[in-house]
């Protein structure tokens, strides 16, 4: 058995090396980062370099001899490695700059107060509503809101105007201070458009094998079957054997050729009752490398107003570094305002810890997982296991996450849920704050939601997972 143990020592060893090199190796990215981030960037870049590697079968050795399998160490895995040797008698005290299990829950919690406020009720996470447009008018509602739960109100730029949006916000300090219950104002930046332009009656029929074409909307062929995009310059972007996507997937396309500025795509799949694309839906590219701003003239106006009224603003489409730094500048020595990232692209997944610490170099950040643009970039087959590696690796950086779209989505329209969207909800304890769009049963709904959450909070931590390689992790580490 002492020999066993000895190996499991040397094993650690190597791993807590690889853990001191990655600091080294990116210490660019740490000089960087808000000196309150320091420690969290520095415990991420262990994670990572953990994950690079598979350590399932360490892990199962660790656990027969009744030792820590590093699982759910997200938070303190250093620390956690450390505590083992420690146990082993191959490490003495543990350096206090090192998150050990205590102090990365408390470090944990206080980013989540800082970003999102106070909460009554420890164990749910933090509810964030959207709000509709009828709220700006409605004081009432907005007050019952508040008080069923509501603990961040939602304000999205993409609908209506400054006058209704400063009108939802006085409801929702008012209520605030009658109460004297917190909420904290959130804006989404509309970002890029990307919407169909179908000329005549609004839709153009198709069918599986047909031959139609997607251009600027101000390049629509009225001799051909043509869907306009309202982003100028990306059908000539387009590469042949990329797919775009429809109306949340639901009409998938291949590219077969550019012909003046126009894609040629073959419909291969149409996978709803009337097999038609219509004016103003949603087209995705999941395959492709679009040149296109994150941050759009429109959001840039919308800016001054946000930066004066919200706490936190939602950064739209966000896919590499320079989308982040971009809204940096454009925000400049504004510090008041926390960005959350919004992760709805295959590019932000692939560059999550570039986009992390990115963020970090602000004092405060979060992360929505935004899964129904998502969902539809990277597959819903995939998206269980994305979204759960997209909350290990944010909470290795102490970066709170928002779950948002179609949380009780039948139930806040119809009011009836679903069997699996109740499933779906109970998951959504693992994050620290959860999203609910507008409905006609909001109340109901949240209710329902808290109930599900506080049920489901005391057991998601008991999981043990085992670490076999993460693509995130391995991609970043051998950049």
């Amino acid at each position: 058995m002492q020999e066993v143990l000895e190996e499991l020592a040397l094993d650690l060893e190597k791993i807590d090396q690889l853990m001191i090199q990655a600091e080294s190796d990116f210490y660019y990215l740490l000089e960087k980062v808000h000196p309150s981030n320091k420690q969290n960037a520095i415990n991420l870049l262990h994670y990572l370099a953990l994950r690079s590697h598979d350590i399932r079968e360490l892990q199962d050795k660790l656990h027969a001899a009744g030792l820590s399998s590093m699982a759910s160490s997200e938070s303190h895995i250093r620390g956690q490695l450390l505590a083992i040797k420690q146990r082993l008698g191959h490490q003495n005290e543990i350096p206090p700059d090192i998150f050990q299990y205590k102090n990365a829950k408390k470090s944990l919690a206080k980013k989540s107060t800082e970003l999102f406020g106070i909460k009554q009720t420890e164990q749910v996470p933090f509810i964030m509503i959207t709000f509709d447009t009828e709220l700006a008018d409605d004081y009432e509602r907005v007050k019952g809101l508040l008080q069923s739960g509501m603990n961040i109100a939602r304000i999205n730029c993409a609908h209506d105007d400054e006058s209704t949006w400063f009108r939802m916000i006085q409801h929702v300090k008012r209520a605030s201070k009658m109460t004297g219950l917190s909420c904290k104002i959130y804006m989404d930046l509309a970002g890029p458009k990307i919407r169909t332009v179908v000329k005549g009656n609004g839709k153009l029929k198709v069918k599986e094998g047909q031959s139609i074409y997607l251009a600027d909307e101000t390049d629509i062929n009225d001799d051909k079957p043509t869907v306009g995009c309202t982003v100028p310059g990306i059908a000539a972007q387009l590469k042949p054997g990329e797919i775009v996507l429809f109306d949340d997937g639901l009409i998938e396309a291949r590219v077969e050729s550019i012909e003046n500025k126009m894609a040629k795509l073959v419909v291969l799949r149409i996978s709803s009752k009337k097999p038609t694309i219509k004016n103003e839906k949603g087209i995705n590219f999941p395959d492709s490398t679009l040149l296109m701003p994150a941050l759009t003239e429109y959001d840039i106006k919308c800016l001054a107003f946000i930066s004066k009224h919200a706490d936190m603003t939602g950064y739209s489409f966000v896919r590499n570094t320079k989308d982040i730094m971009q809204l940096q500048e454009a925000l400049g020595k504004n510090k008041k305002l926390s960005l959350i990232i919004k992760i709805e692209t295959p590019e932000a997944v692939k560059n999550l810890p570039e986009l992390l610490f990115c963020g970090m170099r602000d004092e405060h950040i979060g992360v929505m997982i935004a899964r129904g643009d998502l969902a539809v970039e990277i597959g819903f087959e995939r998206m269980s296991e994305v979204q759960e590696e997209i909350l290990w690796i944010c909470e290795a950086a102490h970066v709170p996450v928002i779950w948002a779209t179609q949380v009780l989505e039948n139930l806040n329209k119809s009011g009836v849920a679903t069997r699996s969207e109740i499933t779906d909800a109970a998951h959504a304890a693992l994050a620290d704050c959860v999203m609910i769009n507008k409905g006609e049963h909001i109340i109901q709904t949240m209710e329902t939601l808290r109930d599900i959450l506080i049920r489901s909070g005391g057991h998601h931590v008991k999981k043990r997972y085992t670490f076999r390689p993460l693509a995130i992790a391995t991609r970043f580490m051998t950049k």
